[in-house]
């Protein structure tokens, strides 16, 4: 297996040129999985974490322990860098999300996002002025910890439906760069002008693009708009959802078994499993 250090390496590489995918595992055989395809890093996925413990996506109902073992566990399934989706740091305090952004990079990712969603109804987004204090406790964190973890920011404006969704990512975002983002993300944005102009503002440093539906922008489509990196949070997760609600769904309403056609084959899986990791 590649040293913490080495993958970090190769993450910031990635990050260099081009578009690529990192697609999110919710689980171990996930990460393996996705690695067998081919993918070069991954990222993990709170919302499929948060679903396969029968919890709702929310920094209060997953701690920040079992996120912190739950990040452990997928940079340990796999030869590959990961990204950790560390929410909001799982705190509010700068200085607390100065400790735990800390125990996140000790774990070994490659890279960690910090979001600005309060997960209060009244006030979903920080203000920016204090938003922008959280991104550099964060910097300030894998600064000292001396890890070259890569910093991603992330505006959470489409997300909690902000009436200027656009426009204040667009702000926040430049101010998270100036902040010492290493790279910027506004989950939700769909537009391809309005991805062109976010790209543009905080170049010459990559942007995610969050694609999680059927119908978007294709890799190359998105790699023309100068997106760098494509991440699908926890459309993985909700597919293996929907094929395990639709079968068992026709098992308890119609003692129909059809929703198990054209499954994977057991010793296929298994088979699989078998092998150690690449």
């Amino acid at each position: 297996m590649p040293t913490a250090e080495e993958r970090r390496t190769a993450f910031r590489q990635l990050h260099a040129s081009g578009c690529f995918v990192m697609p999110n595992p919710w689980d171990v055989g996930a990460a393996r999985y996705l690695q067998h395809l081919g993918f070069k890093a991954l990222a993990t996925t709170s919302a499929g974490f948060a679903f396969s413990q029968g919890l709702p996506d929310a920094d209060w109902a997953v701690s920040c322990d079992a996120m912190l073992a739950h990040i452990s566990e997928i940079v340990a399934a796999s030869s590959l860098p990961v990204n950790a989706d560390f929410e909001s740091g799982y705190a509010d305090e700068p200085e607390e999300v100065e400790a735990n952004v800390k125990l996140c990079a000790a774990t070994g990712v490659a890279g960690l996002s910090i979001e600005d969603a309060t997960g209060e109804k009244a006030e979903p987004l920080y203000e920016l002025e204090f938003a922008v204090e959280r991104i550099q406790a964060a910097r300030a964190a894998l600064d000292d910890a001396g890890s070259d973890v890569l910093l991603t920011a992330r505006a959470e404006c489409f997300l909690v439906g902000h009436p200027r969704a656009f426009e204040e990512s667009m702000r926040r975002l430049q101010a998270y760069s100036e902040a010492g983002a290493d790279v910027l993300y506004a989950p939700g944005v769909l537009k391809p002008e309005e991805i062109r102009a976010m790209v543009s503002a905080v170049q010459p440093k990559p942007v995610n693009l969050l694609i999680g539906w059927s119908g978007g922008l294709s890799v190359s489509e998105a790699a023309d708009l100068g997106v760098r990196r494509i991440s699908v949070g926890g459309a993985l997760a909700r597919s293996a959802w929907t094929g395990f609600i639709r079968a068992a769904t026709q098992i308890a309403e119609k003692g129909s078994f059809d929703g198990f056609e054209g499954l994977v084959p057991y010793h296929e899986l298994n088979e699989f499993f078998r092998q150690p990791v690449d």
